[in-house]
This record gives C-alpha cells, structure tokens and sequence, in this order.
C-alpha cells in the first residue's frame, strides 16, 4: 500500500498570517510551455493531442496545426499578460519548461526582467511520472535548471511539472537546490516536506485548462465568476481566523487568446481591488515566508471575532 497522507491538518490547520496581514494567499501563475511540447516536427515520438479541436492528423506524422496552435501563446499571448500584469501590478509565478525556454530565450529574459518568478516546469511538457530511472530525471531537470537560469539570471527554486512527480523527483530537487514544489493537490495550505521542500499547492480547478475541459468554462465570464466565488469564500473563512492560499493558473496559448483574455484582465483588476484582504504573491515568496515564519493560533474575541 501507498504512503498516501489523507489526514494532513486534520481538521485543524494553523493559522498563518500574510506578510501583508491577510489570511489568504493568491498566487497568480502563467504557464511557458509552447515548444516544449511533444511535437514530431521537433523530434519526438508523438505529437500534443490537447489543444484547441481534437487532432486529425495520424499518429507519427507531423502537426503543424497543433505546433501552431502553441505558437500563438509565444508570439502573440505572451504579450498581452505582460502588459495586464504590469497594469495592474500583479507579482506572477511563470512555469517555464526548459525547452520553451532554450527556443527563444528573449522570451524568457523579458519575463524575468518583468519582475516575474521563473519556475521549472521541467525540460518538456510531460508528467515526470514517465520516468523510470533517477538519472533519466536527474538529467532532464538539470537541462531545464540550467536553460532557465542561463536566460533569465534566475536560478529556478519552485519547480512544477504536468500530471505527477515520480517517486525520486522531491529528492532530486532537493539536491539541486529547489525551495518547493507545487506537485500537490490536496490542501489550502502549504506544508512540509520530509525531502525538506515546502510543498507549495497548486489548484487546477481555478485554472484555464478548463477551457479546453468537458464541462469546463466556455465562456470567459464562466472562469471570472468560479475564481470569485473561490476568493470570496475563502475570504469569509479568514474571517474566522482560517488562513489560505489560492492559486489562478494560465496558459499563454489558452487565455492568451482575445475572447479568453477579458477573463485575465477581469481576474487581475478583481484581485488588485482586494489588495489588503487578500496577499498576491509569487510562489516562492508563499514558499519562503511559510518556511520562515512559525503558524500561530488565532486569538478570538467576545464576539467571536479573529484579531
């Protein structure tokens, strides 16, 4: 049997307050990901299938519709999140995965020179499940480290990939110098790890890929409506003294597109507009203030009130 953890806080998590003094942590993530996907044009054995429409063209050939498809986020999405992130002053966690980054690393310089944290998303766009020798893992994190360090002048301490770790990715990381992972699913709060990461979570239900989803969002007020919803109940939860974080993930080739976008602009303007009740920040500074600063229990008052 698995060593699965399904207790956690059980029932009590700590209270952790915000370097802001909020209680609820938003962390505004954008994915990198465009060449770095499977593609047979660029070598590998199959081509993406999860993309705007169902692919028809035959396993093992080359797909310039799809290589096209994740173009759109490089050349032309990238930036449009640029400018609304600079409009509205959000901090952003890119996830970049080391082979978009070795393709056109102008891009990725011009994220980092944006203020943006550069995160490894892994050297392709691929669970790191896949793995089944350390080496093989070792290998493939190395080159993405390496890619994205040498692009942006940040050495990459959150990592992130699609799907699943394997069972060695929390210790290679934790050799390599990483901070935390976001491989995590299963909590509101940060914890630790016995690799001696911070596991930072992530949410993929506040997250775009819904668009491309069976009975996702369709319409870019759908995902406006389900992150308000999110940040409003977990507000009404701090005020009884419960911390949080929240996550908000984008891709540059999904909301990079016109109709999809009015949903970033709309996230990001709503979340500009709470700055005090809410903390927006990177994920490594989630990361790094949960690691510095010990949880303390909420003091409640006559009314019943958290002060």
């Amino acid at each position: 049997m698995s060593d699965r953890d399904l207790i956690g806080y059980a029932g009590t998590p700590p209270e952790i307050i915000w370097p802001n003094g909020a209680r609820v942590a938003v962390s505004v993530v954008i994915n990198f990901e465009e060449g770095a996907e499977r593609q047979v044009g660029d070598g590998d054995s199959t081509s993406e299938r999860v993309g705007e429409v169902i692919s028809v063209v035959p396993e093992g050939q080359r797909d310039q519709g799809q290589e096209q498809i994740f173009a759109y986020g490089s050349r032309v999405g990238l930036w449009r999140f640029l400018e609304a992130l600079k409009g509205t002053q959000t901090p952003a966690t890119f996830y970049m995965c080391g082979r978009a980054v070795d393709r056109a690393p102008q891009l990725a310089l011009a994220i980092a020179e944006a203020g943006c944290e550069a995160a490894c998303h892994g050297w392709l766009w691929r669970p790191h499940a896949d793995f089944t020798d350390i080496d093989s893992e070792r290998d493939a994190l190395t080159r993405a480290t390496t890619a994205i360090e040498n692009a942006t002048g940040q050495r990459p301490l959150g990592f992130f990939c699609r799907g699943s770790e394997s069972a060695w990715t929390r210790q290679l990381l934790a050799e390599a110098g990483y901070i935390y992972t976001s491989n995590a699913f299963d909590d509101d709060l940060p914890y630790p790890d016995p690799s001696g990461l911070v596991v930072v979570p992530y949410n993929l239900d506040t997250n775009d890929m819904k668009f491309f989803h069976p009975n996702g969002f369709a319409r870019a007020a759908e995902m406006m409506d389900y992150v308000r919803d999110a940040v409003e109940q977990l507000l009404s939860e701090a005020r009884r003294g419960k911390s949080s974080t929240l996550s908000i993930g984008f891709h540059l080739r999904i909301t990079g597109r016109p109709a999809r976008f009015r949903a970033v602009t709309e996230i990001l303007e709503f979340l500009a507009g709470l700055d005090g009740q809410i903390w927006r920040a990177r994920r490594i500074d989630i990361a790094r203030h949960f690691a510095a600063t010990p949880p303390r229990s909420p003091i409640i008052n006559q009314h019943g009130e958290t002060t």
